[in-house]
């Protein structure tokens, strides 16, 4: 190996280092201790208050989805160095990564709608959803057709 790739192979560990360093298994261990205790208070406090009980989901569920979506900023650094070394245009990476969010956030609304009893407006959500994500999907998906049909030319 030479030296230029062992220096390029050590910077690309040093920047996956927050996978071996940070301590997914203790956050996850809190998370869900934290969602059985709150549940537990939810099913006492839902026969006599059920407007509280919502409440507490709300917040819970907020604070589960604050405490992890930090997280994401490291692997979004990762991609973006990776991209931009491949030499892939920015836009493609910009639009998987907001597909991806749209993706997690549709899902976590439509999961507190259901929470709520609402059934209906979460699959309203997912459907809107997903309509986002296939329009924003159109630049990929004609750039890997123009690469295929440019490949059998």
């Amino acid at each position: 190996m030479g030296m230029v790739q062992e220096k390029r192979a050590g910077r690309e560990e040093r920047k996956l280092d927050f996978l071996a360093t940070a301590d997914f298994m203790q956050l996850i261990v809190r998370i869900v201790a934290l969602a059985l205790v709150v549940t537990t208070i939810i099913m006492v406090v839902k026969q006599q208050r059920p407007e509280i009980a919502l409440q507490l989901s709300l917040l819970v569920g907020a604070a589960i989805f604050i405490s992890v979506i930090g997280r994401i900023q490291q692997v979004i650094a990762v991609f973006q160095d990776f991209s931009a070394r491949a030499g892939v245009n920015s836009l493609y990476l910009s639009t998987l990564l907001k597909i991806i969010g749209i993706a997690y956030i549709a899902d976590f609304g439509a999961q507190i709608c259901r929470d709520a009893g609402e059934g209906a407006i979460a699959a309203k959500i997912e459907f809107a959803a997903k309509i986002l994500i296939l329009i924003m999907s159109v630049p990929i998906m004609l750039s890997i057709l123009d690469t295929i049909l440019k490949l059998l030319a």
